[in-house]
């Protein structure tokens, strides 16, 4: 129930009216009543906590729900981001929170004044579940909220905090699992969201779950977790990439269970027991385990996770709820850190993807040719992680039988393209939440044109109205097909243009490829692609 705090008549002195005037919207939840600010037409209410604080013996535990509070709190100033290493200096994405803790399990809101029964969007932010944190200033949710919808943003353990696994771990859990704490703080997140958004004027029954890179893999984690179905009715998912997943107790795909992992960084940060790693400073645990080769993932534990997300779509096993899904064109143009060294010419490079994949190198060389080696090698670790994942999201959520839309961002503008970053990874962020002006310091900036607005307008009005009503549309712009048999999708690149059979025959060949090393069965997909790729076995079974 939206409530305003009034003076009363009799105060007359001029400090106690101006403290009244400044009063701002005041929200009585089932979980406690919170007082917020205006912006403009949109209450924004910030730092407010859905779980209890996950420190001391409740760092490594699933999240504590928070006892309704009495009185009513200061929603005014944002939270604290989680823990996170300092950002690299210089790094288009570096835009360091001003304040860090574990105390950090909260969530903001953007409601549209006198709001009643809206969509709710919330929002999961990247980073590759190691930095970021929700009230970033590219997130900042005010003209999607005006678009008629409440947006949520929520912040979430992060790095070692939040999925490290361990014997000790499963050991003092009741369910005989670790790890995940990231993804259970999510989840418990969406259940303060169930609860409470009503009183904000949100409907409970129409949430779509959003986020970019590790927000869209957490996407496909929430999807694919029992624990989540029925917490959220759609799904967009941005940049998402389906990796190979650990799992708790066993070496699998090439990848060494969850449980080792933790055991050895354990043992590399010279902790004896799990005592030892809790009485570490948290920020100091955070950087000393990257140091130590530490990388967060969700586990595969038979509970949270039941198995690879791969498995999880194919057996349609996933929320069956209307999905989009997409990709940038210049992915890894911003992250060329994921790229193996090139070879020494395009003889070389020829040579390489024939000695690795056999029988399908004269695919691969036709998507991926040796006439332009920089150029293919960017693309194909593109396609292997970001495009063969959102084609085949959208493949299998058709299959499942809910609509499913995709996308690709392939516009640029000066100050990216005269650098070499055309349509780079998160380039779409600042145009699906409206907020060029907002971006990092070290963000290509955008031009404040025209063109550049109605590209933004296009795009939050397809993302508002795939949250209200699980199709994208936008006033004055092409319609968007689902995916469906005609292999449809939207284009944005200068304005939106709707084709068909993006990239032919590249979902075929990475699904072969992945298709192949998991039935190997010790091989890890999506990373080691291209030159990089170990030998892919033959043909076998339903592997193409």
């Amino acid at each position: 129930m939206r409530m305003f705090r009034r003076a009363p008549i009799f105060l007359l002195g001029a400090l106690l009216l101006a403290g009244a005037a400044d009063a701002g919207p005041v929200v009585r939840a089932p979980d406690g009543a919170v007082e917020g600010m205006e912006v403009g037409k949109v209450d924004v209410f910030r730092g407010i906590p859905y779980a209890r604080a996950p420190i001391g013996d409740l760092r490594w535990k699933a999240p504590v729900a928070l006892p309704a509070w009495q009185g009513v709190r200061d929603a005014r100033a944002f939270g604290p981001a989680c823990v996170q290493p300092r950002p690299r200096a210089q790094s288009i994405y570096a835009n360091p929170p001003e304040r860090m803790s574990e105390d950090c399990l909260t969530l903001n809101i953007w409601a549209p004044q006198k709001a009643r029964g809206l969509p709710v969007f919330v929002w999961i932010h990247g980073g590759a579940l190691t930095t970021g944190y929700s009230h970033e200033p590219m997130y900042d949710g005010s003209r999607l909220a005006a678009k008629g919808m409440i947006v949520v943003s929520i912040n979430y353990r992060l790095g070692i905090l939040g999925y490290l696994a361990h014997p000790e771990l499963s050991a003092e859990s009741g369910e005989g699992i670790s790890g995940n704490y990231g993804l259970l703080d999510q989840i418990a997140a969406l259940q303060w969201v169930r609860r409470n958004i009503a009183s904000f004027g949100g409907d409970g029954a129409n949430i779509t779950i959003a986020g970019e890179s590790a927000g869209a893999l957490s996407v496909m984690y929430l999807m694919a977790s029992p624990r989540a179905r029925g917490l959220f009715h759609k799904a967009i998912a941005e940049s998402a990439y389906m990796i190979t997943t650990p799992e708790l107790k066993a070496e699998r795909h090439g990848t060494p269970s969850a449980e080792a992992a933790g055991t050895q960084v354990m043992q590399a940060l010279g902790a004896s027991n799990l005592a030892g790693l809790r009485a570490m400073e948290a920020e100091k645990l955070t950087q000393a385990a990257i140091l130590a080769g530490y990388g967060p993932w969700g586990v595969v534990d038979g509970k949270i996770l039941t198995r690879q997300l791969v498995d999880t779509f194919d057996r349609g096993e996933q929320a069956r709820v209307p999905l989009m899904a997409g990709f940038n064109s210049g992915e890894i143009r911003t992250l060329r850190f994921l790229l193996p060294p090139a070879p020494a010419d395009a003889a070389a490079y020829e040579e390489a993807i024939r000695g690795r994949y056999g029988d399908l190198a004269d695919q691969f060389l036709r998507l991926y040719p040796a006439t332009s080696v920089a150029e293919s090698m960017l693309a194909t670790t593109r396609d292997a992680l970001y495009g063969w994942t959102s084609t085949r999201l959208a493949i299998k959520q058709a299959r499942a039988g809910a609509d499913s839309y995709l996308y690709l961002f392939d516009h640029g503008y000066p100050a990216a393209d005269e650098n070499g970053m055309h349509a780079f990874h998160a380039a779409e962020l600042p145009y699906v939440f409206g907020t060029a002006r907002q971006t990092p310091a070290f963000w290509p900036k955008i031009p404040d044109t025209l063109a550049e607005h109605r590209l933004s307008d296009a795009m939050m009005a397809y993302w508002a109205s795939f949250a209200t009503t699980g199709r994208p549309t936008a006033p004055g712009q092409p319609d968007w097909q689902p995916y469906g048999d005609g292999a449809h999708y939207m284009a944005f690149a200068g304005k939106p243009q709707p084709g068909t059979y993006l990239f032919p025959s590249m979902y075929a060949l990475h699904e072969a490829t992945v298709c192949r090393r998991r039935a190997a069965g010790n091989l890890a997909w999506n990373w080691n692609t291209g030159v990089a790729s170990p030998v892919l076995p033959a043909k076998s079974g339903d592997c193409q």
